[in-house]
């Protein structure tokens, strides 16, 4: 029997591990029990030697975690019951913490992502993730670990090879943390060494080369109509498969990439792979470092968006006291915003998902209303998906659509997807959304790098409104969307100003 944390009260923090998860749930489902208490900062998965997933999971207050605790304790999940403590304060937001001993396992910062390189910001460290066969896990270590040793030296990198990972299992994960050419150096190594086992030990014809990669960034690697790993495999003499969606879970947010073709070959396909992971990789941490600074008041590794998970940006956790302090609008209940985001058609089905599960588990997640509109006509070629909720739900909810759309390659791989969102505002706030001359909406053009088009000569409708056009990818559509309502706000507070003599309507 597992005995819980001592005395609560002492312990009680923002943080908590959940134990006891089913190894295959679905990651949106975590979400939307997870987001059901309160509002989720980052959900940390951790490696152990059990059978069944564990996740630390910090919330943005003390008592959401506490809500958390007796909400979820006990819950009941495919005949997994969940068994959650408290972790303490002095863990919650600190460095990456030296490995602790812990019962049933040990915290690990490596399962699907995390560089430790935040203190260099000049480059981010992004490691190589492998699957090799178990039956060579005992080659690659050598006698008293010496081929290990003398790999890490040679190639000047860091190689955990998780061997109590997955028990049982026919493969076991390797993480290399280096440089691009140290990773690519260990990864030829390493292909080597399973090789010569292989031909000593008679017992494989063939070993393909498996990279492991967060299902985030795949969408990026193979590129719009698959054109991105075609020119890998032409240029390398390689055949690269990549698994299914439908075997991602909770235990495991990465996809497999396998190769196969001649060891050199396997070589120079991994170069190619990687270039183009870290490529999407590194945009992903710039446009969301940019994003803390232009809005504040977003708690961003909450919001799950890259299934990467916020927690490895260095700028994030550190705003997180002085956002927390200040919501973005003036009023101090969020209101409830709609906002029509514009969709291809073809897309519908992957929003929508298998029995309509995608688009509730969305909205559940999001805590946000989600509805497609029909079809304009048999020849639209986008819909309209229209979103309900606060400013927290509209930045989750449009930025998993978004984020859907990139990984199911609905748009070119060279390009962020852009979407056309729709909002609207006051008529009588309209004029001061363009501003004198059209000097606000080129202001905010030029800060958020989104278009805005506020249509003229619009019929206001049955409540005073007119819409306004924002097209953009998501970062620069969001922070669009902010100041827009940041300036119908102050509109508005001018309005019921008694003394409030100029008008507010600009040209």
């Amino acid at each position: 029997m597992e005995v819980e944390d001592p005395p609560l009260k002492k312990l009680r923090s923002r943080k908590i591990q959940i134990r006891n998860i089913p190894p295959h749930l679905q990651w949106e489902v975590l979400d939307g029990l997870l987001a059901q208490c309160g509002t989720v900062e980052n959900v940390e998965q951790v490696n152990t030697d059990t059978e069944a997933a564990v996740v630390n999971v910090t919330y943005a207050t003390k008592e959401e975690a506490k809500v958390a605790i007796e909400k979820l304790s006990g819950h009941q999940l495919e005949n997994y019951s969940f068994k959650i403590s408290y972790i303490p304060d002095e863990e919650v937001s600190s460095p990456p913490p030296p490995p602790r001993s812990r019962r049933g396992g040990h915290p690990s910062r490596e399962r699907g992502s995390s560089p430790g390189g935040s203190s260099q910001p000049k480059q981010l460290e992004f490691p190589l993730r492998m699957l090799v066969p178990t039956q060579f896990v005992g080659a690659i270590i050598g006698k008293e670990g010496m081929t290990i040793k003398n790999l890490t030296k040679q190639t000047q990198s860091k190689v955990d090879i998780h061997r109590k990972e997955n028990a049982g299992a026919a493969e076991k994960p390797i993480t290399i943390h280096a440089s691009p050419e140290g990773c690519s150096e260990a990864c030829r190594m390493i292909l080597d060494i399973m090789q010569k086992e292989a031909e000593e030990t008679k017992s494989a014809e063939e070993i393909p080369l498996k990279i492991l990669a967060h299902n985030s960034l795949v969408g990026r690697l193979i590129g719009k109509e698959g054109r991105n790993l075609k020119k890998i495999e032409q240029d390398t003499g390689t055949k690269i498969t990549i698994s299914p969606l439908q075997d991602l879970t909770i235990y495991n947010p990465e996809r497999t990439i396998t190769v196969k073709g001649s060891m050199e070959a396997c070589s120079k396909a991994e170069v190619e792979i990687m270039k183009k992971l870290r490529e999407a990789y590194e945009n992903d941490v710039v446009a969301v470092s940019q994003q803390a600074n232009l809005i504040p008041g977003l708690n961003l590794s909450s919001l799950g968006i890259f299934s990467t998970g916020l927690s490895m940006l260095p700028s994030t956790p550190r705003a997180r006291g002085a956002a927390a302090a200040s919501p973005y609008h003036p009023f101090p209940l969020p209101e409830q915003e709609v906002v029509n985001l514009f969709i291809p058609t073809q897309a519908v089905g992957a929003i929508i998902g298998k029995k309509g599960q995608h688009i509730k588990q969305l909205a559940r997640f999001a805590g946000a209303s989600i509805k497609i509109a029909p079809a304009e006509g048999p020849e639209a070629s986008e819909r309209m998906v229209i979103i309900t909720g606060p400013p927290e739900a509209q930045f989750k909810a449009q930025g998993r659509i978004f984020g859907k759309l990139k990984e199911e390659n609905f748009f070119n791989p060279k390009e962020e997807v852009k979407l056309e969102a729709h909002i609207k505002v006051p008529s009588f706030a309209a004029g001061r959304v363009i501003g004198k001359g059209g000097k606000t909406v080129n202001e905010l053009q030029n800060l958020t790098s989104a278009e805005v088009i506020v249509p003229r000569d619009q019929t206001p409708d049955e409540n005073e409104e007119v819409i306004v056009k924002i097209i953009g990818h998501f970062f620069a559509s969001q922070t669009a969307q902010r100041k827009i309502r940041e300036i119908v706000q102050q509109v508005k507070q001018q309005e019921h100003k008694p003394s409030a003599g100029a008008s507010p309507r600009g040209k």
